[in-house]
């Protein structure tokens, strides 16, 4: 249906995929399979639903698909504020995430808007 990789979206998902990696190296190595493993699941699963979404044959398959990679942004956030308020990561990085997890839900928000009308 659309070309995923040309969606700001997706760029904009993939790219803060890679940020909350490397933020998520400031977490204890006993949450590597715990919190650490969660965020990244979390944060992989937005550009991926974005991806598959693009790839149905349908817009109303589509807007589903974005409504999942939403929630996932919601669930990431979640664990973002758990992991700050363990001390596991610090306020400064956990603004900065945040803030991209604002931005993107915007965006996804928006293209949902579009393909509704």
């Amino acid at each position: 249906m659309n070309n995923y990789k040309e969606l700001r979206v997706w760029q904009s998902s993939v790219d803060f995929a890679v940020t909350t990696y490397k933020a998520t190296e400031e977490l204890p190595t006993d949450e590597r399979f715990g919190l650490t493993s969660q965020i990244r699941r979390s944060v992989v699963s937005i550009s991926s639903n974005i991806a598959e979404g693009a790839g149905r044959n349908t817009s109303g398959e589509f807007n589903q698909f974005l409504g999942i990679a939403y929630g996932s942004t919601c669930e990431l956030e979640t664990q973002l504020i758990i992991a700050n308020r363990l001390k596991f990561l610090n306020n400064d990085s956990f603004g900065e995430l945040e803030m991209e997890i604002d931005r993107i839900q915007k965006m996804i928000y928006n293209l949902k808007k579009s393909i509704s009308r």
